[in-house]
């Protein structure tokens, strides 16, 4: 039994018709909604606080270090997109130790080495946003994103159809990393 994404032809629309198919990907909607998204900055609703406590399948949970664990983004830019974050609920990186700043570089370039080591990508996206008017999607608790890169990724999906093809399921990718990040 095979699952195809559903299209329309665009042909079928009102107005002017265009060379393009649509690609629905309804399972979008979640994030785009902020289903499950923390509805204030308390520790007791925020993802990143709840993580550790799950099992390292269930949470995401690449790596667990003494102050900082690394996680798979649920939402990827790209496949392999991971998450560095203090266990501390601390929302500016100014506002962490000098203890868990230096584990933090530490994990960030463990990951691009491990990435490397399993996905080969051409570069990296690194950032913080600092803020939700910087653009973070949960704000109250410090995240960097390490996001490889290849040449081409960033194909026609996002940019006509908002639509990022990933092309490996996070458990997956979860356990490939997690595999690499041991040896």
């Amino acid at each position: 039994m095979t699952s195809e994404l559903p299209t329309e032809d665009s042909r079928a629309f009102a107005g002017v018709p265009d060379a393009f198919q649509r690609l629905w990907t309804p399972h979008r909607q979640a994030y785009i909604s902020g289903q499950d998204k923390p509805k204030d900055s308390t520790q007791k609703e925020c993802p990143f606080c709840a993580a550790p406590d799950k099992s390292d399948e269930d949470g995401l949970i690449v790596h667990r270090g003494r102050e900082c664990f690394v996680l798979m983004n649920l939402y990827p830019y790209n496949a392999g997109h991971l998450l560095i974050c203090p266990y501390e609920h601390v929302s500016l990186y100014s506002d962490i130790s000098a203890e868990v700043r230096a584990e933090f570089g530490e994990l960030t370039a463990k990951a691009m080495r491990v990435l490397n080591k399993v996905a080969s990508p051409h570069g990296f996206n690194l950032g913080m946003n600092q803020g939700a008017v910087a653009g973070a999607g949960i704000a109250a608790h410090l995240h960097q994103h390490v996001v490889p890169r290849w040449s081409g990724d960033a194909n026609f999906f996002p940019i006509v159809a908002q639509v990022k093809a990933v092309p490996q399921l996070l458990g997956e990718e979860r356990e490939l990393i997690a595999k690499a990040w041991e040896e």
